[in-house]
């Protein structure tokens, strides 16, 4: 009877082990269910998040009071958290806990806010840049009144001291408002503007004109002062910080609820693992494998916690090196155009070389070499009667008389297949010659060194003498002379393709007339070396003047906004500058760049 009692109850004993096991195993399971990597990976991107809209919102100000020199900072701290919020949609759309849907809306309400405030901060760069045009001309523009007002005749002597008085006032109110923009300072500016247009009745129409000029500048300081502070109050009322803070809580909350469950999940593991261990304290080499397992189970979270800061550490590198990498992308563009431009010539070039083959093959295909063929081979077959066959022979006596006009046929064919292949060299000359010229450039990018400035002109007109030429271009070169300067030969070429190939897009879009580019080179108050690129393309509007030149901005269908942006960028590196001059649509336009003759380049900040 022992014995028949003893295996229903091992049996018993086997089945709640099996149980106890299986519990265990489930509960150790839960336990292992911890988001906490990627809780903190969600963390350090939402505070980089808030640092780089920190950052933005300082990038406004620094703009706002003329630190930032152009609007280049806005837009990277855009990209970036752009940037940030896709990774962070596309981790959710891998993850799977309670709060996925809370923290999608969170990061939805974030997008909203962050477009929102790029929507503002584009407008906040237009009202801005017009402000600063006119607080940059308000001292010029008092110079010159106060010259025209110096002019005036003595009976003309009192009226001229008020309203110069009155000038310096408003000048001085203007650029008080600029900095405070209060209703006292408004007040008297309006006031001010009121006596101006009063006492300007008195004086000459040339004062009256430098009056009006001086007068617009300082409504526009009015006008746009309002606008801008209004643009930053709306700005910095955009709550992306507090949406940051929304997605952080809901992550926060779902990380403390899975914090508790694990908990309580490992409470019950440790309850079971108590009754495992006093139902098989006899299987000792079974607790031991099971002791062991736990313990490689902890030594591996503690690496896991250990290597988590320099995780972090190395994604925080490795961004700076991606932030690095795009750096140096940016400025080996203008490069790429001129690559662009190299390739562009030289597929124009090929196609006439695949022209002149295909000509060379037809004549070949075609020739009339068989006929000679066939006139020999009629001579070999009457080798032995030829005396005959060509005196008597219908055919004999023909062949003389087929065989000079054969001559004459192959001789025009020779002639035409000489003309096609002399054609080909000179193409292929001519590939070459482009591909020299770039590669003379390949690698000289921030490297001054002595060079003649007409040599650059006429490369970058070689680089695009094909488009010129499919385009019936004519060009003009004024060219004074300039002594070998040390030049950045990398970066002016890049400058000098990229003025000409716009040149050449504005006169293409101007169908009724004359295409002329004209490329003067001098120096200008004895230290400045001046190239003008001039056209008689589509002209550019006034308020397109100063925006050509910002990131992003073109009027072609096809463009990128980049080439004028990139040189202007690599002019200002030289210590120079690039400005545009037109008197409107359909009047053309120039392009000045100027540069310290002799300057090292500057170091710009990143752009």
């Amino acid at each position: 009877m022992k014995l028949l009692s003893r295996p229903p109850a091992w049996l018993a004993m086997s089945l709640a082990a099996a149980v106890l096991v299986s519990m265990l195993v489930f509960f150790y399971a839960r336990t292992q269910r911890n988001d906490a990597l990627n809780y903190v990976e969600h963390v350090a991107v939402l505070r980089h998040l808030k640092q780089l809209d920190a950052q933005w919102e300082l990038d406004v100000l620094k703009s706002k009071i003329g630190l930032n020199a152009h609007y280049d900072p806005l837009a990277g701290s855009l990209v970036e958290m752009i940037a940030l919020l896709n990774g962070i949609e596309s981790d959710l759309g891998a993850e799977q806990h309670g709060q996925v849907a809370g923290v999608a809306e969170g990061v939805a309400a974030l997008r909203r806010a962050i477009d929102e405030k790029a929507a503002l901060v584009e407008r906040f760069k237009s009202n801005n840049a017009v402000l600063r045009n006119s607080l940059a001309f308000l001292p010029t523009a008092e110079q010159d009144v106060r010259q025209s007002l110096g002019r005036l005749g003595v009976h003309e002597s009192a009226a001229a001291e008020r309203m110069s008085e009155n000038v310096n006032k408003l000048l001085l109110a203007s650029m008080l408002y600029s900095q405070s923009a209060s209703d006292e300072h408004a007040a008297d500016i309006q006031s001010g503007l009121r006596g101006l247009d009063a006492e300007k009745l008195l004086l000459r129409s040339e004062t009256t004109d430098r009056l009006d000029i001086f007068g617009a500048h300082v409504r526009t300081v009015l006008r746009e002062q309002r606008g801008v502070n209004e643009l930053l109050g709306l700005i910095s009322a955009v709550p992306t910080a507090a949406r940051v803070e929304e997605i952080q809580n809901v992550l926060s909350a779902e990380q403390q609820r899975v914090a508790d469950l694990s908990r309580q999940y490992l409470g019950y593991l440790l309850v079971f693992s108590a009754l495992l261990l006093g139902l098989f304290l006899y299987a000792a080499a079974r607790l031991i494998r099971s002791h062991a397992v736990i313990n490689r189970v902890n030594k591996k979270l503690h690496s896991v916690n250990e290597t988590l800061e320099q995780r972090v550490e190395e994604r925080t590198q490795e961004l700076r090196q991606v932030q690095s990498d795009l750096l140096t992308t940016a400025r080996q563009a203008g490069m790429a155009e001129i690559a662009t431009n190299v390739l562009h010539n030289v597929g124009n070039v090929l196609n006439s070389v695949n022209v002149s083959a295909g000509l060379v093959g037809a004549s070949v295909r075609s020739s009339k070499i068989l006929g000679l063929t066939r006139a020999v081979q009629m001579l070999n077959e009457h080798a032995d009667d030829l005396a005959s066959f060509m005196t008597l022979d219908a055919k004999g006596k023909m062949l003389p008389v087929y065989l000079t006009q054969l001559s004459q046929v192959l001789l025009a064919e020779q002639q035409s297949i000489l003309g096609e292949l002399t054609s080909m060299t000179k193409s292929v000359d001519h590939i070459k010659e482009i591909i020299a010229t770039q590669q003379a450039y390949a690698g000289t990018a921030s490297l001054m060194e002595p060079a003649r400035i007409e040599e650059l002109v006429e490369d970058a007109l070689r680089m695009n003498a094909g488009a010129l030429a499919r385009h019936q271009v004519t060009v003009e070169k004024e060219f004074a002379p300039v002594p070998v300067l040390p030049l950045d030969k990398g970066r002016i070429l890049q400058i000098l393709v990229n003025l000409i190939g716009n040149a050449k897009q504005a006169m293409e879009a101007a169908t009724d007339r004359t295409h002329r580019l004209t490329l003067s080179v001098g120096m200008v108050r004895g230290h400045t070396l001046r190239v003008a690129v001039a056209d008689t393309g589509v002209g550019i509007p006034p308020e397109n003047l100063v925006r050509v030149f910002a990131h992003g901005f073109t009027t072609k269908e096809d463009g990128h906004g980049f080439g004028l942006h990139s040189a202007a960028v690599a002019a200002r590196e030289m210590g120079g500058a690039l400005t545009a001059h037109s008197n409107g649509p359909g009047t053309g336009a120039v392009f000045v760049l100027e540069l310290p003759a002799g300057a090292a380049p500057k170091n710009e900040e990143t752009t």
